[in-house]
């Protein structure tokens, strides 16, 4: 019971962080610091990195899962509250670059550039998706509901590797087309 308990005490969290983070970062993208005046300098060494923490990222889920899967329970653990918190840096570099910087437009054409805009696409709406879907797995796992935690990070991980994984490919298209 009492771990229901807790599953319903972060439910207005999960709630309330699902829908917030979205659209702090709508409104944020939309913000550009210089065109308001504020003497900022482009953050433009920005891109690599959070596209490298996404890589990263990739990496630490597929190693949580391997290390999960073999009972190693503490490893796991460990691996995901680092893919958390990379996934919280990656939001805030990739933010504040936006805020400081022009966007990119994607240069490709022909075939390339609507396999550059599906990717780009579905990683936006899968990266909306995965907000609750990480936070229900972690509450889930705090707990101790490892049952309930299991069936829904099934569900949880392919997404959050697609995220991850697309985070870095829209880099390495986009990255040609950056004004340095």
């Amino acid at each position: 019971m009492e771990n229901q308990n807790l599953e319903t005490k972060y439910n207005k969290w999960i709630v309330t962080l699902s829908i917030t983070i979205p659209l702090v970062v709508a409104l944020l993208f939309g913000v550009n610091l210089r065109k308001l005046g504020y003497d900022v300098e482009p953050l433009s060494f920005l891109p690599p990195i959070y596209a490298t923490v996404n890589g990263i990222t990739a990496i630490v889920l597929i190693l949580a899962v391997r290390a999960v899967k073999n009972g190693n329970v503490k490893v796991h653990e460990y691996l995901m509250k680092t893919a958390i918190a990379c996934s919280v840096a990656f939001l805030a570099m990739y933010v504040a670059y936006h805020m400081t910087s022009d966007s990119t437009k994607f240069g490709g054409e022909g075939v390339i550039k609507y396999v550059y805009y599906f990717i780009l696409v579905t990683h936006i709406i899968l990266s909306i998706i995965i907000i609750p879907l990480v936070l229900i797995t972690y509450v889930r796992a705090l707990a101790q509901v490892f049952d309930k935690h299991k069936k829904i990070a099934r569900i949880t991980f392919p997404i959050w590797l697609y995220v991850a994984v697309t985070g870095f490919v829209v880099y390495l298209m986009i990255s040609p087309y950056y004004v340095h």
